[in-house]
């Protein structure tokens, strides 16, 4: 079982999120979600989705050097990190295409279809809007919890690794290594700092028609849990 799991090609999640015991947790896992599930979790976790590229706001990927290593050495690789589309302004020509935190705007977004022809996820102020920056080095990526930003306070993140402006990386790790080092000296209590991998599609399931912003805005995540943190 191990062996096929390891076999498929994954997506590399990084997150920051409040956990409401009283710990400190970093860790890795893999994604078992199958292929037949994930259509019905898709079915559950995205009723509404913005699917358009925003064009008020710049989308520039932080970048993430990594090294892959083989039996005659180490090469660099630059990669970078990219926001979930979750976490994103999701707008109209600048207008909210929600009223509040729970319910979309029925003039925008009557359905899910709708919605997704007509309303954008709009590009990220990293640094200044999510609180994630590259350290001095690139070769790995700094994560603030809480972060005013100009017109409202972030909390938390989820990033994906990429390999272009547009596509996801994919690891393939049977038979090989994967190592990462995490700072969690500043961590205090509460605070789930997790990384771990997790199958999707390598454009975001970005298709051209329906999704038009793809990877490179951070879509086509699903999973089971309820957004409460964002």
């Amino acid at each position: 079982l191990a062996q096929a799991i390891l076999a498929q090609a994954r997506v590399l999640k990084i997150a920051l999120r409040p956990q409401t015991a009283c710990q400190v947790i970093l860790m890795t896992s893999l994604s078992t979600m199958a292929r037949g599930s994930a259509s019905l979790l898709g079915l559950l976790g995205s009723a509404v989705m913005a699917q358009q590229p925003g064009t008020l706001q710049p989308e520039v990927h932080p970048d993430l050097w990594m090294q892959e290593c083989s039996a005659s050495g180490c090469d660099w690789q630059k990669g970078s990190v990219v926001m979930d589309a979750n976490w994103r302004w999701i707008n109209k020509g600048g207008q909210n295409c929600y009223t509040n935190d729970d319910t979309w705007d029925p003039a925008l977004c009557s359905d899910p279809v709708t919605c997704a022809q007509t309303c954008s996820v709009e590009g990220a102020d990293y640094a200044s809007t999510y609180g994630v920056s590259t350290n001095s080095y690139k070769d790995g990526v700094t994560l603030k919890f809480v972060t005013q930003g100009q017109y409202s306070t972030n909390y938390g993140s989820r990033l994906y690794v990429m390999d272009s402006e547009d596509t996801y990386k994919m690891f393939k790790l049977k038979n090989r290594e994967f190592t990462f080092t995490v700072d969690d000296s500043t961590l205090t209590c509460g605070l789930n700092g997790a990384l771990y991998f997790v199958e999707m599609d390598q454009r975001g399931d970005h298709d051209g028609h329906g999704n038009k912003a793809g990877a490179k805005y951070g879509t086509g995540y699903c999973d089971a849990q309820c957004p409460h943190d964002i």
